[in-house]
């Protein structure tokens, strides 16, 4: 309605632009995301490769997303397994560039903040057509070639039009004056009539002028509410008397929770969990929510607000239960602290960890069937965890905080995230010191040192292991102590200093055999023996494998028992050791572990070497090398083999 000029200026882009791409601009409930969706939407079969769509969340109460992140996002939906994804941005955008070349996709961005948000997610392909949408012009993006769609009020007519669909057309006709002083009160904002509109459809037997009182009531008591533009008053009165307009006790409670959910999109298992309430009456609710256009649906069944509304939401939340939001917020990080302690239990069984500073248990738990569908629920929600994290330090739910964070490790060690994984390890420091928790502030400091070295900063992981082991020592914690033992003699290994790292290691190989650990005993005894084959001392290195294997067999440990019997197939070589590295590589690509791949590439590179088949070891160490650097990781082995043979 009234947006024919904006949808025929995308179809010209579509036709001739060069680049490709559109800014839609406008004010806030302008209808911008609408117009980008609906002209998509109507356009899909000329981009018979798919269609990719980001919240920028350039307008949200939390921060804007990252390109980085995005691109991770967008690489995994081409196929690319989370672990094979590099970790930088310029890392990430080359390999995006790679898989949209040529091909004839649609891209949307909704609510960017800045033309360097967006850059990074254009597709180079001429073929592909990219929709920006903003509150801003982004000058930045039209210098370069884009194209600027702004979007103004609705025209009279089109407002009307909007209203009748509604509300239907005697209505409107029957109070014409009524009707056309409404959509001045909306500011003819798409958004703001979609709002009245459907709290009049909920009123059949309203008259229009009631309304309209109302609604200038609104604007007035609500003019302090103006968040930049200036028709935002008139979309925040529209909302506050859709609000005051709820009927339902329940609906108006869930509307001003969910709006302190930490993250952009819900579903009905978060949702129940955050307003304490049975989740099939939930589910009816939300629906309510949706009908009366304060809630959108989001893609795979979710549900999220507009940035206006959620900001309503919020607010309304702060004014009329103040003393329920921090329980609110509580009660949300929990959910996601004991879905994720699950999680660990379905993906890793043997790692002992209690999560203990959930407060509120979920009355209706969501499950897992298995390591697959766990894994997925992690990633899929990895956003939302990164806002629950910030959220948490924010209201000093700090063991909440540090825990949610302890508690993506299995998303780390099988999908990497390696960029985002450092900075919400660094979430987790703040939170464990912020508690004065030293045990915490350890574990804290083992993962940032994990972090790093995943990155190749080993100066840096080198001194957050030393910090922790510091810390481990004076609560004289063994078990810890071998740890980050074991930490720094890899980090050792990493740097070339062999003879180092293997002291290192024999050591803490040594303080786990005597607290009788057989799991941490396996792990070390594989970690040793890499360095031992360096030292040419392969004998060693073959028996302490074996030993491993063999403990590991007794441990729902895939991953690991992977990586002891590739280390085993390249230490005793021949076709024996050939078809050992080969199973390990099968068992690698099963689990999805890009880091597991890469090593037993490199391996089955270093049994070629050693029968001088020159050709065949290059070809395999590249391999190795594309895989690890697509996921982030680093290799001083690796590139020392590729350099021999150049």
């Amino acid at each position: 309605m009234d947006r024919d000029d904006a949808l025929a200026l995308l179809d010209e882009i579509h036709n001739t632009g060069s680049p490709k791409v559109a800014v839609v601009s406008g004010p806030a409930g302008i209808g911008k995301t609408a117009v980008a969706l609906r002209w998509s939407h109507r356009e899909r079969a000329s981009f018979p490769d798919g269609q990719l769509f980001a919240d920028l969340q350039g307008h949200a109460i939390g921060e804007p997303v990252q390109p980085t992140e995005v691109l991770g996002r967008f690489i995994r939906a081409f196929g690319v397994a989370p672990e094979r994804i590099p970790a930088g941005l310029a890392e990430r955008s080359a390999l995006y560039q790679s898989l949209v070349s040529g091909r004839r996709l649609m891209v949307v961005l909704d609510n960017a903040v800045s033309a360097a948000q967006v850059t990074p997610l254009l597709p180079a392909s001429a073929h592909s057509v990219t929709i920006v949408t903003s509150r801003w012009r982004l000058a930045g993006l039209l210098m370069r070639g884009a194209r600027a769609v702004r979007l103004e009020q609705l025209s009279k007519q089109a407002a009307l039009e909007l209203l009748e669909h509604t509300i239907g057309g005697d209505r409107v006709r029957a109070e014409q004056e009524s009707a056309e002083k409404l959509i001045e009160l909306c500011a003819r904002l798409p958004l703001a009539l979609c709002v009245a509109a459907a709290r009049l459809a909920t009123r059949p037997h309203w008259p229009l002028s009631e309304m309209v009182d109302a609604l200038s009531h609104e604007r007035r008591r609500l003019a302090e509410l103006s968040i930049g533009d200036e028709d935002d008053t008139k979309v925040q009165a529209a909302l506050m008397f859709s609000y005051d307009g709820i009927s339902s006790r329940d609906v108006g409670r869930v509307y001003r929770q969910l709006g302190l959910f930490p993250g952009t999109t819900f579903d009905s298992w978060s949702a129940a969990a955050t307003v304490a309430m049975p989740r099939d009456q939930v589910r009816t609710l939300l629906e309510i929510l949706i009908d009366a256009n304060l809630l959108d649906d989001a893609p795979n069944g979710g549900y999220r607000f507009h940035d206006l509304t959620r900001l309503h939401a919020r607010e309304m939340a702060e004014r009329d239960e103040p003393e329920n939001v921090h329980q609110t917020v509580h009660r949300a990080v929990d959910w996601f602290l004991s879905t994720a302690a699950k999680v660990n239990r379905v993906v890793m069984p043997y790692r002992k960890v209690d999560f203990d500073a959930v407060v509120n248990e979920p009355a209706e738990p969501l499950t897992f069937d298995d390591r697959a569908a766990a894994l997925n629920w992690l990633d899929d929600e990895f956003p939302n965890f990164r806002a629950a994290i910030r959220v948490a330090n924010d209201q000093s739910l700090f063991p909440a905080a540090w825990q949610l964070v302890d508690a993506l490790w299995p998303l780390f060690l099988y999908r990497g995230h390696h960029d985002e994984r450092l900075e919400v390890d660094m979430m987790g420091l703040k939170a464990a010191r912020a508690c004065e928790n030293s045990r915490a502030e350890a574990k804290m400091l083992d993962r940032t040192g994990l972090a790093h070295r995943s990155l190749g900063q080993f100066d840096e992981a080198a001194a957050d292991f030393r910090a922790a082991l510091k810390i481990w020592r004076r609560t004289e914690d063994q078990h810890r102590i071998s740890g980050s033992m074991r930490r720094l003699g890899m980090v050792e290994l990493d740097r070339g200093h062999v003879e180092e790292a293997a002291s290192l290691l024999q050591e803490s190989l040594s303080r786990y055999r005597a607290a009788k650990r057989p799991r941490e005993v396996a792990l070390l005894l594989r970690d040793l023996s890499e360095a031992l084959i360096e030292l040419g001392r392969t004998a060693e290195a073959i028996d302490h494998l074996t030993e491993a294997e063999s403990l590991l067999s007794e441990v729902d440990d895939p991953y690991n028992r992977a990586r002891a019997r590739i280390l085993l197939g390249r230490a005793r070589g021949g076709g024996q050791g050939t078809d050992l590295v080969n199973q390990g590589l099968a068992e690698m690509e099963e689990i999805g572990s890009a880091t597991g791949q890469a090593q037993a590439l490199q391996a089955l590179g270093d049994l070629a070497w050693e029968e001088n088949r020159e050709q065949d070891a290059r070809n395999l160490y590249e391999e190795a090398q594309r895989i690890l650097l697509q996921s982030g990781g680093h290799s001083r082995q690796l590139a020392e083999r590729l350099s021999r043979l150049n």
